[in-house]
């Protein structure tokens, strides 16, 4: 077990890298004009999103494999940590969505939004890190 717990907090801290960076680029794309650098900008966008995505599942098949392995009870602090990361979930996919405005150069969003935007990762691994640890209900 303590294999499969080491695993999975490595995909963890693996995802939320993807997830603090992506958002770091897009505050770059967001003020590029030179067309050359928006490109390669783009390009890092598109391959970190790719390859965060596959260990976005290796995080939630060993967290769900965690969970059946240690047949944990639905206390309070589990559910709100499972809801942190079906929220967290959703933010992977709307990064997917603001490649795709980029990809067609169709961002409406300014840099600063970005920059609020790369905060959510953090303020919910601050969150959810509590949660595991302190078990508070």
């Amino acid at each position: 077990m303590l294999w499969l717990k080491s695993f999975h907090i490595v995909m963890v801290v693996s995802w939320f890298a993807g997830l603090f960076y992506l958002p770091r680029i897009f505050v770059n794309l967001a003020m590029e004009t030179n067309d050359a650098a928006y490109d390669r900008l783009l390009l890092m966008a598109r391959k970190l999103y790719r390859f965060v995505t596959p260990i976005m599942w290796l995080t939630l098949i060993t967290g769900v494999w965690l969970w059946l392995a240690y047949w944990l009870p639905t206390m309070g602090w589990l559910w709100a940590k499972l809801a942190l990361v079906g929220g967290l979930i959703g933010y992977h996919h709307v990064c997917k969505s603001l490649l795709r405005a980029f990809e067609a150069r169709r961002n409406t969003k300014s840099h600063t939004w970005f920059r609020w935007f790369n905060e959510i990762p953090v303020i919910v691994l601050l969150v959810v890190v509590l949660l595991v640890v302190l078990k508070p209900f």
